[in-house]
């Protein structure tokens, strides 16, 4: 245990290195001959090349900074240990493309069943939009609940996630998802990676967010441990490895064809293919296409989330469901299109518009508390909070350090430094304070995220505005994961989890689903591929 404990660490140090890299924008590496250090939310995302919330590092503002950062990843890409190119074969049992949460997951699961699998990431770091992610890991019905007193239900889960979504969600798949979704966190425990901190997101009554123990992003942590499992099962992941084409024979997937580093084209034969590329939050001309009233916004995607497997899978057939439907997160830092996370508002935070005044139900769904502060002057408003909401959600630390917070030691002293009316902000705080003291919010029905005050000096404030975040549309899956066609028929051997997906979420996504989704779908993705390939042996 301590070796893994010591190698875990070692690569959530170097998953933190990579996140600097990709924040001052260097983006994919073509060219590059070693390995770099794990890491690209999702938030986009949650997969290979995908949206969630969003867990970072320290941005670097300076050149020389930047230049300090790239020299100081590419030394430790052999400690991470990506495949060299050199290990390359001609074939395997089942191809993965995309290495976030979803494509990771997938391939522990296959090996799991005996598959020898590979995992191509076109980005130069595994992690995706998983590593982005902040808040948590929904789940319902867990060991972790019951030990700590929380009465949860599967159907609960599932009657809050419909209703989020606004009755659209593909219900088989939505079953399917509830219903394995304490499974899921057991198996993660199983691996080393521990969800035992709950707390709640917006659109849910029950605390089914699961995070580490420490109460920090789940997305960093998430991405190591799944790293270092990855590694320990001797599973290569090449990364600079941009998948073009998914081949076919007679109808059924049969491998890929992969560029590496730029420059070098390989067709790897396989015996079936699992598709965990994440959306297209971040491919603009889709957007365009899809949602044009949405041109123009920040997007909270890594630069990896452009909708490649969407592509392929069209290619061969494939079709998609709800692709129109794109999440636009309320509380998103436009300056540095990043992703402020839902853990801040579930453990206390309130937003106020430029007087001060709070202007929503903060814990309603993120559609509604977005459409709130679209009809604010410039899309803007402020998240505020206290000492105890910044000990309690750990993903704090990571925006302060990139210079996204500001702090007065007084209610006063903070509206002065944002630049709002002080007499208009206390009492807002006073007003509020009252209302969980009574565990009633009179001005907009908030029930959730009033366990604690706002009164634990000092203070603190995030500007923020809505942002392009999640794709609920993609290609359509059953739920044993197998991509279907026009007709509703499976194409054999082909496979597809995570944000690459569509139907599962409706018209709007529960924060705290993707990494669920990635973690659930992953798994069967896996174990159904590895079924697959056997029975065709």
């Amino acid at each position: 245990m301590m070796k893994r404990n010591s190698k875990t660490l070692t690569i959530l140090l170097m998953l933190a290195l990579s996140v600097m890299l990709v924040i001052a924008g260097c983006g994919n590496s073509a060219g590059t001959t070693t390995q770099e250090a794990a890491g690209t939310d999702s938030s986009t995302t949650a997969e290979g090349t995908t949206s969630t919330d969003q867990a970072a590092d320290t941005d670097q503002t300076t050149a020389a900074a930047d230049k300090e950062e790239t020299e100081a990843t590419s030394g430790a890409s052999e400690t991470v240990g990506y495949t060299p190119l050199d290990q390359l074969q001609e074939s395997y049992d089942i191809v993965i493309i995309g290495g976030g949460g979803a494509g990771m997951t997938a391939a522990l699961e296959a090996k799991a069943a005996g598959m020898n699998p590979v995992i191509f990431e076109k980005m130069e770091a595994a992690g995706g939009n998983t590593l982005k992610s902040s808040s948590g890991m929904n789940a319902s019905e867990t060991k972790f609940q019951k030990e700590q007193g929380i009465e949860d239900s599967n159907d609960l889960f599932f009657d809050e996630t419909l209703k989020g979504g606004h009755d659209t969600n593909n219900q088989e798949m939505l079953r399917y998802f509830v219903d394995n979704s304490a499974s899921a966190i057991d198996w993660l425990d199983s691996q080393g990676i521990t969800l035992d901190n709950i707390t709640i997101t917006g659109g849910m009554k029950e605390k089914r967010t699961h995070r580490p123990t420490d109460g920090s992003a789940v997305g960093q942590y998430l991405v190591s441990g799944l790293v270092a499992d990855v590694q320990e099962q001797g599973i290569p992941l090449f990364v600079n490895a941009d998948v073009k084409e998914i081949t076919q024979e007679n109808g059924q997937a049969n491998g890929v064809k992969v560029v590496f580093d730029g420059s070098d084209e390989k067709t790897i034969s396989a015996g079936a293919v699992i598709v965990a590329t994440g959306g297209f939050g971040a491919n603009q001309e889709l957007i365009k296409q899809y949602r044009p009233d949405l041109e123009g916004y920040v997007t909270t995607n890594q630069p990896g989330s452009t909708g490649d497997g969407i592509t392929m899978i069209e290619a061969l057939g494939g079709t998609t469901v709800d692709m129109d439907q794109i999440q636009v997160h309320p509380t998103v830092n436009q300056e540095k299109s990043y992703l402020i996370g839902e853990v801040v508002r579930g453990e206390g935070g309130i937003l106020v518009d430029k007087e001060g005044n709070r202007f929503v139900n903060e814990m309603d769904t993120r559609d509604n508390v977005t459409a709130a502060i679209t009809k604010l002057d410039n899309r803007e408003s402020y998240l505020i909070f206290d000492s105890g909401v910044k000990s309690r959600a750990k993903a704090i630390e990571q925006y302060d350090k990139m210079g996204l917070v500001q702090t007065g030691e007084t209610i006063e002293a903070l509206a002065e430094q944002i630049g709002l009316p002080a007499d208009g902000l206390k009492s807002t705080l006073d007003t509020w304070n009252a209302s969980v003291a009574a565990k009633k919010d009179a001005a907009f029905g908030r029930e959730t995220g009033m366990d604690n005050d706002l009164s634990g000096a000092p203070y603190y404030a995030v500007k923020i505005g809505p942002g392009i975040h999640y794709t609920m549309g993609g290609v359509k899956i059953n739920t044993e994961t197998e991509v279907l066609n026009a007709s509703g028929e499976a194409i054999p051997g082909l496979y597809a989890a995570g944000e690459v997906t569509g139907g599962l979420h409706g018209q709007n996504r529960i924060g705290g689903n993707s990494v669920a989704e990635i973690v659930i779908f992953g798994r069967e993705a896996g174990v159904k591929a590895a079924e697959f390939v056997k029975a065709n042996q």
